[in-house]
């Protein structure tokens, strides 16, 4: 029976991570794209062999994984290489989506993917599309506090993304995350409530 699903979205810096493992503790089952990217991207794993084949061995470390930070760098000053390297991967990352999607047991689904709304593939798999919310200045203050990047880069890696009010104008459901951590857990648990009984209904219809 096919798990009924909530692609889970936002801006870098938003808190996806945050709600994802919220939703996870209330016992949704969670499929995140950015750590199956990592995950395929391992040595030895076809994506790995794929950027090497395609990209050249310069963006392979002394530890034979991928350098990501030489990637990233060079994927957000050039648009063309960012084509080519999200054409390598993007299908292996759907694909191990799928097989993933396939084993979810719990009331319903949660696909974490940043690029849901930018890049559309996924798009077709989810029942509804959850924005996870708050201001750019406060995207861009916790990506430098996580990260170390400097102002610029961030920008850069923004720009590849939505305008802040195209994402939430092409939302089902938003979750604001502007405010203290605990004003999420209200909000999360509104929402799980929602979703299971949506699932329900979903499957009392097959």
């Amino acid at each position: 029976m096919r798990s009924y699903l909530i692609g889970l979205t936002g801006g870098i810096g938003s808190g996806k991570s945050e709600v994802a493992a919220a939703f996870a503790a209330l016992g949704a089952d969670v499929l995140d794209a950015d750590e199956i990217a990592h995950a395929i991207s391992r040595r030895g794993e076809a994506g790995h062999r794929a950027v090497v084949e395609s990209l050249g061995a310069s963006f392979v470390g002394a530890d034979g994984e991928l350098d990501r930070a030489a990637l990233r760098r060079r994927a957000f000053d050039d648009p063309a290489f960012r084509r080519d390297l999200e054409q390598l991967l993007h299908p292996l990352i759907a694909a191990r989506l799928e097989d993933a999607i396939g084993g979810l047991t719990g009331p319903y689904g949660v696909l974490v993917v940043p690029l849901l709304l930018e890049r559309g593939g996924l798009r077709k798999r989810v029942a509804r599309v959850l924005v996870v919310d708050c201001p750019e200045a406060e995207q861009l203050r916790r990506v430098q506090l996580r990260s170390g990047l400097a102002a610029d880069d961030v920008r850069k890696i923004m720009a590849t993304q939505l305008p802040r009010a195209d994402r939430l104008a092409a939302a089902d459901d938003v979750i604001d995350n502007s405010g203290p951590r605990e004003a999420l857990g209200p909000q999360v648990e509104r929402l799980d409530r929602r979703y299971r009984e949506l699932a329900g209904t979903a499957r009392g219809t097959r």
